[in-house]
C-alpha cells in the first residue's frame, strides 16, 4: 500500500457511508486528476502524423497540406446533427482521422484510424502525468463505498489510451466522454446521463473539477454540488475560489477533498 493511501486513511475519520452527504462523485479528468500540456499547432506533430500516414499508404506532399485537409474534414464532421443543441454538441474526431485515409483512396477501419489519432496525440503532447495522490484518492473513495464516475469533455481516441497509460482505465465505476456521448459540459444533459447511469440523484452527487464554468456552474445548473480545484491549468479567467462551489481547494488537494467527502 502506497504512502499516499496511508496518509488519506489517517486523516479521514471512519464513519458509516449512510451518514454521508453524497454517494456518487463525478470527476473531471484533465486539470483535476491529470496534468497535461499539448501543442496541436506544432509542425513536428503534423510531420509525425504525415510520416505515419505515408507508411500506411496515404501520401500527403507536406505537413501543411495534411493539416489543411484535416481541418477541412474536421469542419465537415463537426456539423451539428438535427435534434442536438449546438451549444453543447461534441463531435467525434475519429471520422476525421479516417478521412485522412479515404481522401487518398483508402478504406480503413476503426483500428487504423485510432492508431493515427494516437500517433498525433503522442506527438503533440509535451507533458502528461497524474497529480500526486490522485489514484490513491480514487481507490480510497471507492473502498469507502462511494461511486466514482469520470465525466470528461474529451476525445475518446485520445483519452481512452491515456486512461490506460495512466492506470485509470479500471478505477472508475463508469466513464462518460463527451465525444462518445455527443454532448459536453456544461450542458445539463451530460450531467443527467451520468446520474441516470449511476442510478442516483442530483442531491446525492457532487462534481469535482478545475473549470468553474464547465464543472461547477454546469453541475449547479443540473442541481449538483461542485468542489472546485484551482489547478495550474484551470482557465486563466477563473477565480482562485468559486462562490458557486460547496468547497474550493488550492491545487490538487486530495487530502482536503477526501476529508470533505468522507466526513
Amino acid at each position: 500500500m502506497g504512502s499516499g493511501m496511508q496518509r488519506f486513511r489517517t486523516v479521514v475519520a471512519e464513519q458509516d457511508s449512510g451518514d454521508r452527504r453524497y454517494d456518487t462523485v463525478l470527476f473531471d479528468l484533465y486539470g483535476t486528476l491529470v496534468d497535461i500540456r499539448t501543442d496541436e499547432d506544432d509542425p513536428e506533430a503534423w510531420e509525425t502524423l504525415r510520416d505515419f500516414l505515408d507508411e500506411a499508404g496515404a501520401h500527403y506532399d507536406s505537413a501543411d497540406q495534411l493539416r489543411d485537409r484535416f481541418m477541412g474534414a474536421r469542419a465537415l464532421s463537426s456539423a451539428v446533427p438535427v435534434g442536438h443543441d449546438p451549444a453543447f454538441y461534441e463531435p467525434d474526431l475519429l471520422p476525421t482521422y479516417r478521412a485522412m485515409f479515404s481522401l487518398r483512396g483508402m478504406r480503413v477501419g476503426e483500428r487504423l484510424s485510432r492508431k493515427a489519432a494516437w500517433v498525433f496525440r503522442q506527438a503533440s503532447t509535451r507533458l502528461i502525468w497524474l497529480y500526486p495522490g490522485a489514484l490513491d484518492m480514487l481507490k480510497l473513495l471507492k473502498g469507502r463505498g462511494l461511486r466514482v464516475v469520470l465525466l470528461s469533455n474529451a476525445q475518446s481516441c485520445y483519452t481512452r489510451p491515456e486512461l490506460t497509460m495512466l492506470g485509470l482505465d479500471d478505477v472508475f465505476d463508469d466513464i462518460l466522454i463527451s465525444s462518445e456521448e455527443h454532448v459536453r459540459k456544461p450542458g445539463k444533459e451530460f450531467f443527467a446521463r451520468a446520474l441516470d447511469r449511476a442510478g442516483t440523484t442530483a442531491d446525492r452527487t457532487v462534481m469535482v473539477g478545475n473549470d468553474e464554468d464547465n464543472d461547477i456552474l454546469g453541475a449547479r445548473h443540473a442541481g449538483i454540488d461542485g468542489v472546485y480545484l484551482r489547478t495550474g491549468i484551470s482557465p486563466y479567467s477563473d477565480p482562485m475560489e468559486s462562490a458557486a462551489a460547496v468547497l474550493s481547494l488550492k491545487g490538487a488537494d486530495y487530502e482536503g477533498l477526501a476529508n470533505f467527502l468522507l466526513a
